[in-house]
């Protein structure tokens, strides 16, 4: 993701603390989380942290692994 574009991370940013607040409301860790998209922990934490950007698909398959709706996970974006 690039630096320089603030608006963008933003919004990353929400991501990350709606999945990371979710996941953590179910009480299951990244670790687990990673297993159940066929990723890796390291993946999630830094889609948690807003150091990657994940695609339409993998926000889709980390909102079915955490039994709720994409429009869940970017609420207040």
């Amino acid at each position: 993701m690039k630096r320089n574009n603030s608006k963008n991370l933003k919004y990353f940013k929400i991501l990350g603390n709606n999945i990371r607040t979710r996941r953590e409301e179910m009480h299951i860790s990244q670790e687990e989380l990673a297993f159940r998209i066929s990723s890796t922990r390291n993946y999630i934490g830094c889609i948690e942290r807003a150091e990657k950007c994940p695609s339409l698909a993998i926000i889709i398959d980390i909102a079915n692994a955490l039994n709720c709706c994409v429009k869940d996970l970017v609420e207040n974006i």
